[in-house]
């Protein structure tokens, strides 16, 4: 089964910016991946998503500011967050869609000052 790891959380004041990377241990070329993310008390909800042909989709909070990519000679996913928020201060997620089966990496923190 795929792994997915994550990195570049860190803590950052507010208006900074960050780049989180989640590293597929094989070929992502033919699905589509995600990011999501979870504050402590909350829901987990959709950060941003993005096919394999590339189209993207991003929740209403982060649109704008965010920006989901994709490199598939690298096996890697980006998130590409600026103009931070304290209230972007969650545990950030990835995954991959494998035929209906969602498999999740184990997350990266991200702290946002005020």
């Amino acid at each position: 089964q795929v792994q997915l790891v994550e990195s570049g959380g860190g803590l950052v004041q507010a208006g900074g910016s960050l780049r989180l990377s989640c590293a597929a241990s094989d070929s992502i070329n033919i699905n589509a991946m995600g990011w999501y993310r979870q504050a402590p008390g909350k829901q987990r909800e959709l950060v941003a998503t993005i096919t394999s042909g590339g189209s993207t989709n991003y929740g209403d909070s982060v649109k704008g500011r965010f920006t989901i990519s994709r490199d598939n000679a690298k096996n890697t996913m980006y998130l590409q967050m600026n103009v931070l928020k304290p209230e972007d201060t969650a545990v950030y997620y990835c995954n991959i869609n494998r035929w209906g089966y969602i498999y999740w990496g184990q997350g990266t923190q991200v702290t946002v000052s005020s």
